[in-house]
């Protein structure tokens, strides 16, 4: 798997989340270094978790899709003389 990467604003935006986290969470201040040391010892123990998970989703969403595409496509066929 690549690494987990993110752009420049993605992680501003990340590291912004963290920080008030700790603050709101844990009344705890934390610095931008530190949150950006966090958010990447998360990305690189968990982010495949977090990834993998997210294509589980995926699979199963578009499976569903395409079962209900599949019915759709047997309710538009036309009655014929032959059988399947």
């Amino acid at each position: 798997m690549k690494k987990l990467q993110f752009t420049d604003e993605e992680k501003t935006q990340i590291v912004q989340k963290v920080k008030l986290y700790f603050l709101e969470e844990l009344d705890q201040e934390i610095g931008t270094f530190d949150a950006q040391f966090l958010i990447d010892f998360f990305a690189e123990e968990v982010g495949a978790y977090f990834y993998n998970r997210g294509l589980y989703d995926a699979q199963a969403y578009y499976s569903a899709r395409l079962e209900e595409i599949s019915e759709t496509i047997y309710e538009l066929e036309k009655p014929t003389e032959f059988n399947k």
